[in-house]
């Protein structure tokens, strides 16, 4: 396992949509579990592929309940709205209000091809919403209701 750099905004990797992943092999292996400890290291909940410059759909995310990989992730449906702070590890330091989500209903497949389907709510909805956004090219700042000053995020 490696860490990988993760990308700041304005590189032109988080700007493009992601192709499909077709193979599921040692190398889709090896970037699953480099992005684990990329993510681990950066203390963040979710890591998109194409923040660490690999333009294929894949994102992680362990929101407190273990670690999960989804690969060519689907959100099949969306329920209800929370409005959440959010951040990203491409924009460090900046963080804003933004409406995600209450409840995602995600299909995806696992490091071995196989499908499957998870009900997120809370926290879950909101990154896997997050970082299925990645995938299309699509950064929170762009849906940003209101960013927070500096002294905002110190009283967090």
């Amino acid at each position: 396992m490696a860490l990988r750099k993760i990308a700041l905004q304005g590189e032109e990797c988080l700007t493009k949509v992601c192709r499909p992943v077709t193979e599921f092999n040692d190398r889709l292996h090896t970037l699953l579990d480099d992005m684990a400890e990329t993510l681990r290291a950066a203390d963040g909940v979710g890591l998109a592929a194409p923040q660490v410059g690999v333009l294929r759909r894949v994102f992680i995310m362990d929101t407190g309940d273990g670690l999960r990989e989804c690969i060519n992730p689907t959100i099949l449906q969306e329920k209800g709205t929370q409005e959440c702070t959010e951040g990203c590890l491409s924009s460090p330091g900046e963080c804003g209000i933004i409406h995600r989500p209450r409840t995602v209903k995600l299909q995806a497949q696992n490091r071995d091809g196989k499908f499957y389907i998870v009900t997120l709510e809370g926290l879950g909805a909101q990154c896997a919403s997050h970082e299925n956004d990645h995938l299309d090219g699509i950064l929170f700042k762009s849906k940003v209701i209101r960013m927070l000053s500096p002294d905002e995020l110190k009283r967090d």
